[in-house]
């Protein structure tokens, strides 16, 4: 750790797939072309990604996420939206997610990082804030 770590296609035509939090120092994001990433920080370790492996893994978060969640959204290979709306009346939905977040730890072995709040948006967002491997509650007062 501690090192810019670029993961994605290896030829002069792949692109950047994920990279470490020393790499985004240097403006590098998802989907930048390999070739200016290397650019941008020629010291980089370039790894080529395994979709198969990820795959595996996603399939493994969602159908945890499938046997707790009442309704959930996969919108990516590593993204999730749940509503729990209704849930805080039968358990504490800041709870449920924690305990939901350490059981997909326990089985999987990833990092997660969380957000709590009243819509996708602002989800999203606190997602980001939380990162790396934790987790933030924002919740908005209801305008109506």
């Amino acid at each position: 750790m501690g090192k810019p770590v670029l993961i994605g296609g290896t030829t002069s035509r792949g692109v950047v797939a994920s990279c470490s939090y020393e790499a985004r120092r240097f403006g590098i994001k998802s989907a930048m072309p390999m070739r200016l990433a290397q650019q941008l920080c020629p010291e980089a370790i370039v790894i080529r990604g395994d979709s198969g492996l990820y795959s595996k893994y996603s399939h493994l978060v969602t159908e945890v996420i499938r046997e707790g969640a009442p309704m959930y959204e996969k919108s990516s290979i590593d993204e999730f939206y749940l509503d729990l709306t209704g849930m805080d009346h039968f358990f504490g939905c800041y709870q449920w997610a924690i305990e939901l977040r350490d059981q997909i730890y326990k089985e999987s072995g990833l990092p997660l990082s969380m957000g709590l709040s009243i819509n996708k948006t602002v989800s999203k967002v606190s997602t980001n804030e939380a990162k790396p491997n934790g987790h933030r509650i924002f919740y908005l007062p209801c305008p109506y």
